[in-house]
C-alpha cells in the first residue's frame, strides 16, 4: 500500500535531530520543526516537459529529512550527514556564481524566493539526512529546494504557499542560484506528492491531476537501477535534446513543439531533414509519440489496466532509444544501454524497462513482475554492483514541515 505517514521517517528524523544537536546544541527548550521532501521518479513522459507536453511522475519513499530551529541571527546555518556544514547571511540574497551547484546556492535562492512573498527572513539552524541514492537521477537537489521552502514558509510568517507555487520557486532557484537549467517536472512531483499527471503547455499554470495507484498491488514492483555513471560525461549530449527539438519548433515560428501543428510538421519532413538533419526530426517524432503514450498510460492507470500500462511503457522505452536517442551516445562506453540490455536479459519480455529521466547515465526504470523481483534484483546487483537495483513505492505526501 502507498506510504502516507510521517512516522515512517521517525528513524531518519531522529538521525537528523542527533546531527542537529551535535552541531548546534540541545533542542530542548527551542522551537523546532521536522521537515521532509521525497525523491521522485518520472513514470511517463521522457523529455516531453520542456516542450510543453505531458508527464506522469511519482514521489518516492526515499527523501531528505531535516530538523530546523530559529537561531536569533541573520544566518542560515546548515549541516548534512554527508556534506560539510556551511552558513549564509540573509543580508544578501543575490545569486553568486561561486555557489553554483552547491547547497549554499539552494539555501540562498529559496530564501530570496520566500522573501518575495512578503515574509521577513530570519536565521535558523537546519540539519538534514538523505536516503536518496546519490547520482541515481531521483532529483535530490529539487528535494532540498522543497524542504528548504517548507521550512522557511513555517518559520517566516506569511500566506500559505501551494505546491505549484513552491515548485516554481524551486525551479527558479535551480536555474539561477544553483546554475542548472531544468524544467518544472522534478520540483512539481516532489511538492505535490503521490502519482501525478502534469500538463506543461502553460508553464505559468501547469495543469495537474493525482491518482492513488499501488503498483505492487497491481502485481509489479517499480524498480530503479543505478547504471553506475551519472549524467556528467554526457552533458553536451543531454543539452542537445531540447535544443534540437526547439530548432524544429523555430522552423514554424514557435518556441516549443507543443505549439507546432503535427500535420504541418508532416508536410515539411523533407525540408526539415535537409535543414536540421535527421536526428532533430527523429526527436520531434519522439515528442508527439511519447506525449500520446503519456495520455494512454494515464488512461490505463485510471482504468486499473496494468497490462496496457506495461505494454505502453515498453513502447515508450523503444521510442527513447530509437527516436529520442538518449540511451547511448555511441562508442565503447554505454552505461545506460548495457543496463537496459541486462534488464531485458532477465525480463525476457515480461514487465518493461526504459531509460529514466535525462538519459545516457543515471538510472533505468523497470516494472518487474512480483514473482521475478528477487531474481531480477539479485542478478542486476551482481552485474552492476550491490545496491544498484532497488524497489520503490509511491509516497503520497509531498514536501512538508511541521512543528515538533
Amino acid at each position: 500500500m502507498s506510504t502516507t505517514s510521517s512516522e515512517l521517517y521517525s528513524d531518519q528524523l531522529a538521525e537528523a535531530r542527533a546531527l542537529f544537536e551535535e552541531h548546534y546544541g540541545p533542542l530542548e527548550g527551542r522551537r523546532a520543526l521536522a521537515a521532509h521532501a521525497p525523491g521522485r521518479s518520472e513514470i511517463a513522459g521522457n523529455h516531453t516537459d520542456h516542450e510543453g507536453g505531458h508527464v506522469i511522475a511519482g514521489a518516492l519513499d526515499v527523501g531528505i529529512a531535516g530538523i530546523a530551529s530559529p537561531n536569533n541571527t541573520n544566518l542560515i546555518r546548515m549541516v548534512d550527514r554527508d556534506f560539510p556544514a556551511f552558513e549564509i547571511s540573509l543580508d544578501d540574497l543575490s545569486a553568486r556564481e561561486d555557489e553554483h551547484v552547491s547547497t549554499a546556492g539552494l539555501a540562498r535562492g529559496m530564501a530570496a524566493q520566500l522573501a518575495q512573498t512578503g515574509r521577513v527572513s530570519a536565521g535558523f539552524d537546519l540539519a538534514t539526512t538523505s536516503t536518496i541514492p546519490a547520482g541515481g537521477g531521483l532529483s535530490s537537489s529539487a528535494a532540498v529546494e522543497a524542504l528548504l521552502g517548507r521550512v522557511m514558509e513555517a518559520l517566516w510568517p506569511g500566506e500559505a504557499v501551494d505546491a505549484t507555487a513552491l515548485a516554481q520557486m524551486s525551479q527558479r532557484t535551480e536555474n539561477t542560484w544553483f546554475g542548472k537549467p531544468c524544467g518544472l517536472m522534478d520540483q512539481l512531483a516532489i511538492c505535490l506528492g503521490g502519482l501525478a499527471f502534469m500538463d506543461f503547455e502553460d508553464p505559468a499554470f501547469p495543469q495537474t491531476a493525482k491518482l492513488d495507484f499501488d503498483f505492487d498491488a497491481a502485481g509489479y514492483s517499480l524498480c530503479l537501477v543505478d547504471v553506475g555513471c551519472d549524467h556528467a560525461p554526457f552533458t553536451a549530449d543531454y543539452a542537445l535534446m531540447p535544443v534540437e527539438m526547439q530548432q524544429v519548433a523555430e522552423q514554424f515560428g514557435k518556441k516549443r513543439l507543443c505549439e507546432v501543428d503535427e500535420k504541418a510538421f508532416d508536410e515539411r519532413v523533407g525540408e526539415l531533414r535537409r535543414t536540421l538533419g535527421d536526428r532533430a526530426v527523429l526527436r520531434a517524432i519522439h515528442y508527439w509519440y511519447e506525449n500520446g503514450l503519456v495520455d494512454q498510460r494515464w488512461d490505463a492507470l485510471n482504468a486499473a489496466d496494468i497490462d496496457a500500462f506495461v505494454r505502453l511503457t515498453r513502447n515508450s522505452g523503444a521510442s527513447s532509444g530509437m527516436f529520442l536517442q538518449n540511451v547511448s551516445a555511441g562508442g565503447a562506453f554505454q552505461p545506460a544501454m548495457i543496463a537496459l540490455g541486462l534488464a531485458e536479459h532477465v525480463l525476457t519480455g515480461r514487465g518493461a524497462a526504459r531509460i529514466h529521466g535525462g538519459g545516457f547515465g543515471g538510472s533505468i526504470q523497470c516494472f518487474v513482475p512480483l514473482e521475478l523481483v528477487d531474481e531480477f534484483r539479485e542478478r542486476m546487483n551482481a552485474w552492476l554492483g550491490e545496491g544498484a537495483c532497488r524497489g520503490y513505492r509511491i509516497e503520497e505526501r509531498g514536501a512538508w514541515a511541521q512543528w515538533l
